[in-house]
């Protein structure tokens, strides 16, 4: 019952937080920056917590699923990458949802990578 919680809890807090972003990041009108960036730093953090000897031996699993699942995974988010990628190809921007997709493959990637790697640094 306590993951439950953890989640539900998390996920309030990663949904405040998205919204945060989409109001933080000017709105370009032809880029998603702003999915871009959550999504970016949910790569990032996921990694870092979950390879953080410390954090992930002696933080509570009810915790840890309330962080990961619950905060990162609503902060983050896949359908609306999909849907504003669909977006862009439908509205001419071919271009635009190319990078877009290369971007947030390629940098997610890389900054899930460079997570995992400043854990192990910090652990």
């Amino acid at each position: 019952m306590n993951e439950y919680i953890s989640v539900f809890i998390g996920g309030c807090i990663g949904a405040v937080g998205r919204f945060i972003i989409t109001l933080a990041v000017p709105d370009s009108y032809l880029f998603p920056y702003e999915t871009l960036l959550a999504n970016w730093f949910g790569c990032f953090l996921l990694t870092f917590l979950m390879a953080h000897p410390f954090l992930s031996s002696r933080v509570p699993k009810h915790l840890m699923t309330g962080i990961g699942t619950g905060i990162i995974g609503s902060f983050t988010t896949f359908s609306t990458f999909s849907v504003e990628t669909a977006n862009l190809w439908m509205e001419g921007y071919g271009i635009e949802a190319l990078l877009y997709i290369s971007l947030s493959i390629i940098g997610g990637l890389v900054l899930a990578w460079s997570g995992t790697q400043a854990a192990k640094m910090r652990g």
